[in-house]
């Protein structure tokens, strides 16, 4: 069969030319969306007079079998086809003969497309929420069990200020409710049926877009046809959305991988999410964690990538635009595999709270709040205290002790107005819940953190 729209051609195009433009191998997974997209056309079309209601039901009988065989891998797939919308119309007139060709009356593949990519970028981003909940949950899960479990808190990679492991690991659930939310509201603000542009100027047929936009599940139809043709900040959204989500998981990673080290002994991966050496007998390898870090560059490449192709194009649609989608279908199905790996990981995670605690112990995670108690009980300047303090953790440093573990003599060897009660700002317990103004790392605080996140979670429902 000749290519459907090749009437003003006088020759047949080369098999290299059919290699080159055709799209078919990667947007074949959009069949679905696609097939979708027609039936409720081939509906409107009939409500519309433009087609009869006849033939509108061997339209879309012919449709459902062709999505049948494709979804029982009968469909027989040729380059030549070009796309995955021709594909699937060639195959509609070979079933139902001339009432085929009556599908494509008023659209174009310019809005066609457009409809299928959009409805699976909804599709995709509605999918990766319901991940995020997961992961969400698994981390308010482990974090409910550790409010009282102490590990360093760190700044510039150097201990810093005692905290919970609780308190650490919901600065990560804060980050994936962001994630969440910027999906949700790419998805409020795309819900946008395109479908009725055609080309890029409309069409004189007597449609009724908002018919296929309720059909289709869209909120509204789109203003401008021209703009919607040749719009795709949706797919720069979830692009952007996912390389940020990508990023906040490699954060996380960089962390699970620096706490599995024999120096921070934090957490050990159960052997289902860990592998080993080709030479070394002895390694466990956080190969998870390390995939997950490394695959936040790749789809930070993709958005990159898309605005790129997109940054100089006229408009309308252009041909460039066909490279659009293989960089969302691989962040999409990244962001997916992520975020379930991720989750299983932290389920079975094992962690040694004894190490993170022993680990408080080393670099005079209290010194602020001695600082804090000169200012509060002996009226001394800000920054007079943080001299004294910084005498009294040179003062520890040489005797090879921790200031947490100074005795009272051993404080006023450096300053003699320090008295035995500045021993309770020095307990790295006390300092931790110390720390209890809003948002803080006390185990009140922490608890209230949850109680948030817990109740968001429950809105959603």
């Amino acid at each position: 069969m000749p290519k459907l729209w090749s009437g003003r051609f006088s020759k047949a195009n080369s098999t290299l030319l059919d290699r080159f433009n055709a799209s078919l191998d990667f947007d074949k997974r959009l069949y679905i969306e696609d097939i979708t997209g027609s039936i409720v056309h081939a509906k409107m079309l009939a409500k519309q007079n433009i087609i009869t209601k006849e033939q509108s039901c061997r339209i879309v009988e012919g449709l459902k079998k062709i999505q049948d065989e494709i979804d029982n891998e009968k469909f027989a797939f040729d380059i030549a086809d070009e796309d995955i919308h021709m594909a699937i119309e060639k195959r509609l007139i070979e079933l139902i003969g001339e009432d085929g060709k009556k599908l494509h009356t008023a659209r174009s593949r310019n809005d066609q497309v457009a409809l299928d990519f959009r409805l699976y970028v909804l599709k995709s981003s509605t999918k990766i929420e319901e991940k995020i909940v997961l992961l969400i949950k698994t981390l308010l899960d482990i974090s409910k069990k550790h409010t009282t479990t102490m590990l360093p808190g760190m700044t510039h990679l150097q201990h810093a200020q005692p905290i919970n492991f609780a308190f650490h690991l919901l600065a990560y659930v804060s980050m994936l409710k962001r994630d969440f939310e910027r999906f949700q509201s790419s998805i409020d603000r795309n819900s946008i049926s395109p479908l009725g542009c055609a080309a890029l100027a409309g069409t004189p047929h007597d449609i009724d877009r908002e018919y296929v936009a309720k059909e289709l599940g869209f909120k509204s139809v789109s203003i401008n046809c021209l703009d919607t043709v040749s719009d795709r900040d949706f797919a720069l959204e979830i692009l952007f959305n996912i390389a940020t989500l990508m990023m906040h998981i490699s954060r996380l990673c960089e962390e699970l991988i620096i706490w599995s080290s024999s120096e921070f002994d934090f957490i050990l991966f159960s052997d289902e999410y860990s592998t080993g050496s080709s030479i070394m007998p002895q390694k466990k390898n956080p190969d998870v964690a390390e995939l997950l870090r490394g695959k936040s560059g790749r789809v930070l490449g993709n958005l990159v990538s898309l605005f790129t192709v997109l940054k100089a194009l006229p408009l309308a649609y252009n041909k460039d635009m066909q490279e659009d989608k293989e960089g969302v279908f691989d962040s999409v199905d990244t962001a997916l595999i992520s975020l379930e790996i991720l989750n299983e990981s932290l389920k079975t995670m094992s962690i040694k709270k004894e190490n993170m605690a022993k680990a408080c112990r080393v670099g005079h995670l209290s010194a602020t709040d001695l600082a804090d108690y000169l200012v509060k009980n002996l009226d001394i300047s800000f920054r007079e205290a943080h001299f004294i303090t910084g005498k009294v953790v040179a003062k520890a440093e040489e005797l090879n002790k921790d200031l947490s573990e100074l005795s009272v003599s051993e404080l006023c060897s450096v300053h003699d107005k320090l008295n035995e009660d500045v021993l309770k700002y020095l307990d790295l317990n006390h300092s931790m819940n110390a720390r209890d103004s809003y948002g803080g790392t006390s185990i009140k605080s922490t608890k209230k953190q949850l109680e948030y996140f817990e109740k968001w979670l429950n809105s959603l429902k």
